[in-house]
């Protein structure tokens, strides 16, 4: 199994934390995936090691792509688990940044390699990124909300303690790993408005990036994506304007942000999860696959 995580170099990191985001079930309007590329980008954080796609990846499923290299010869990308570290801005520790694609097999040996990496890397934080698909609109920020185990961080960032129970992703998973293994871990999640769930979404990317900083006790520089954000509510508004139907029912959700703002309050996490499982069931009526995860562990 050791020759499926291959390190390139091993780097000298300063009390370092881990920030992982998996495209996949976990990552509902690419929420999260555009987070941690945003911060990779940002950080200009350096590749050092990979997973091995073969023994974790049903190719049928997850299938590699071919492209050209300028315009000649023909070159296999295949779904990729990368390692990139960086200096936090702001900050006397680095971050190690794991960007990467949900396996399809073998995931208790997967997780094993990434909290054996982090151990070797002197990691005592593990952060992971995701987004999900909630009755939330387009038009407000991308509530998020965090959950941990451990009681000191749930009372220290005010985080919650995650009661879902149900079907999990590879992000459930990677907690668990880091429970047995004994390293403190909290799990961020943005809702993304569902019935957009197939345009990316720089409003969750942004909302991550910032709960991120407030929970690391610095401020991630987010100029790119606060413009992102703006250009996305407005082409999302012009075509729900095109629909009354939808239209109706963003103003809906837009009356219950207002109450929930006038109660100084966001959803809990276990009440977004709800919503979707909701929603989730009626895509499934209606033989509709979803596309995110209805958890948030």
């Amino acid at each position: 199994m050791a020759d499926e995580l291959n390190l390139t170099t091993r780097p000298s990191l300063r009390d370092p934390v881990l920030i992982t985001a998996f495209r996949g079930w976990n990552d509902g309007g690419q929420g999260a995936s555009l987070a941690g590329g945003y911060l990779a980008k940002t950080w200009a954080a350096a590749r050092f090691a990979e997973i091995e796609p073969e023994g974790f990846f049903d190719f049928q499923a997850t299938r590699p792509h071919v492209s050209l290299v300028e315009g000649q010869t023909r070159r296999v990308e295949w779904p990729d688990n990368a390692f990139y570290h960086a200096h936090i801005p702001g900050l006397q520790r680095d971050a190690v940044l794991m960007l990467g694609i949900e396996p399809n097999v073998r995931w208790k040996t997967f997780t094993g390699l990434v909290t054996g990496l982090a151990e070797e890397l002197g990691v005592g934080l593990v952060v992971t990124l995701g987004s999900l698909l909630a009755d939330v609109p387009h038009t407000r920020p991308s509530p998020v909300t965090g959950g941990a185990t451990d009681p000191e961080l749930i009372e220290e960032l005010g985080l919650q303690r995650s009661r879902y129970e149900g079907p999990t992703g590879i992000v459930g998973v990677l907690h668990d790993a880091c429970a047995r293994s004994g390293m403190p871990s909290i799990s961020l999640w943005a809702a993304v408005p569902h019935y957009v769930s197939l345009a990316p979404s720089p409003r969750a990317a942004l909302a991550l990036c910032q709960r991120l900083g407030e929970i690391l006790g610095t401020e991630i520089e987010t100029q790119e994506l606060d413009e992102a954000s703006e250009r996305y509510a407005e082409q999302v508004s012009e075509a729900v304007a095109s629909d009354d139907e939808t239209a109706a029912y963003v103003a809906e959700l837009e009356q219950r942000a207002e109450l929930i703002d006038d109660e100084q309050d966001l959803p809990s996490g276990d009440s977004l999860a709800a919503e979707l499982t909701r929603f989730l069931r009626e895509r499934e009526a209606d033989k509709d696959p979803p596309d995110a995860p209805s958890e948030q562990p």
